[in-house]
């Protein structure tokens, strides 16, 4: 069984097809990665998903539980670390995953020993007391993190989860994504960062224009050459004629 699927997904924003009939075929215990230039579809495809945007066309579904008929069975198993994620202002760090277990139907005393965990582990735990309002874009990436682990989902959905991380923070979430895996979880991140995607995912899909131009292994869709190559062929640069922007040398 599948971690996640998607078939033939579409959604029009007015005269614009923002996702053109997706199909994804994420593996049990993977670390996916979803790549593709700006306004590819990346973030429009996981809400999709997810239940997050209802889709104009096609179905989803999470460990083989629809994600439409059956929502609130398939939410339970996954963890979602959203775009631009909107944590509440006037609590404190420990306040916001206290809310959110508790909203889940957990117990206070898994929640509590959880949330203490997960900040610690995130850095946080002397940022467990000062408000989210104080919190830096940084900080608040950590905590959507640990929002997202807090209940044990067998599904990650990341959309973005290193940006605005610094190296070392950066460095303890891949850590923590990669004990997960190894654990028999299972991540589906999107990701402008080439590099970062080599090194973490063993299956990748490339989106553009609201299509996927290739999805597999990672060796597969690289085929021989780095990921950076391979998007680029898949995807295309855009060129820059000589005489562009010369009088940044004047």
């Amino acid at each position: 069984m599948n971690a996640l699927e998607t078939h033939q997904l579409v959604k029009c924003f007015g005269g614009t097809r923002a996702v053109d009939h997706v199909a994804l075929r994420i593996p049990a215990g993977s670390w996916y990665g979803l790549v593709g230039p700006n306004g590819a579809g990346k973030t429009t495809t996981l809400s999709m998903a997810v239940g997050l945007l209802r889709p104009d066309a096609g179905t989803a579904s999470i460990f083989g539980v629809d994600v439409w008929s059956r929502p609130d069975e398939a939410k339970a198993l996954v963890g979602l670390l959203p775009e631009g994620r909107a944590l509440p202002e006037r609590l404190t760090g420990t306040e916001v995953l206290e809310y959110l277990g508790l909203l889940r139907g957990m117990s206070s005393v898994t929640v509590a020993v959880r949330t203490a965990e997960l900040l610690t582990v995130l850095g946080l735990q002397d940022a467990e007391a000062t408000l989210v309002a104080d919190y830096s874009t940084g900080m608040r990436k950590k905590l959507s993190l640990a929002a997202a682990l807090l209940h044990g989902p067998r599904l990650l959905v990341l959309d973005e989860p290193f940006e605005s991380v610094d190296p070392v923070a950066a460095a303890t979430v891949r850590g923590i994504l990669g004990r997960f895996v190894a654990r028999g979880g299972s991540v589906v991140m999107s990701s402008h960062v080439m590099a970062l995607v080599e090194q973490c995912c063993d299956h990748v899909a490339v989106m553009s224009a609201g299509k996927v131009v290739s999805a597999g292994p990672i060796d597969q869709v690289r085929l021989g050459g780095t990921l950076d190559e391979a998007f680029a062929q898949l995807v295309g640069t855009t060129d820059v004629s000589e005489g562009a922007l010369s009088w940044l040398n004047a």
